[in-house]
């Protein structure tokens, strides 16, 4: 189960949540206006001191979830091993994946999931840095020794 874990790309979960949604709310409409309308209609409205409702959005709560797992993906990436280069390699496709639904499907074209094909991209990039400087470090503390 850990081998799973450590090989999933956990940005995969927001980005098949949106995919989801998104695909089950243009199926009548392929414009993709009701995907707009949902992402900013309230989930949530908390009174503040200063009178002013704070209002949480369906999509602010779908990059707060891709925040969140984008973090312990980046936690994840300081392993050297095999499932850590599978790992990467699956987060690249995730991205791909991302970058060809932006362009060309209009349910996708929101500022919402341009964040989290930013974060799929982050996942990728910083992955493979820290990957590769655990990997130098674990090569120079081994020469060492």
């Amino acid at each position: 189960m850990g081998a799973i874990f450590n090989v999933f790309p956990l940005i995969l979960i927001p980005v098949l949540t949106y995919n989801i949604w998104a695909f089950g709310a243009t199926a009548s409409a392929a414009d993709g206006i009701d995907v707009r309308t949902h992402l900013m209609q309230p989930w949530l409205n908390v009174p503040m001191a200063s009178g002013v409702p704070w209002m949480l959005t369906f999509g602010d709560v779908m990059v707060l979830m891709a925040l969140l797992l984008l973090f312990i993906e980046l936690l994840k990436s300081t392993s050297t091993g095999t499932a850590a280069i599978f790992n990467h390699a699956l987060s690249m496709l995730v991205f791909i994946i991302c970058l060809v639904e932006f362009l060309l499907h209009p349910a996708f074209a929101t500022s919402v999931f341009f964040i989290i094909m930013i974060m799929a991209l982050l996942d990728v990039l910083a992955g493979v840095v820290v990957t590769i400087i655990s990997a130098r470090r674990d090569v120079e503390f081994a020469g060492q020794g």
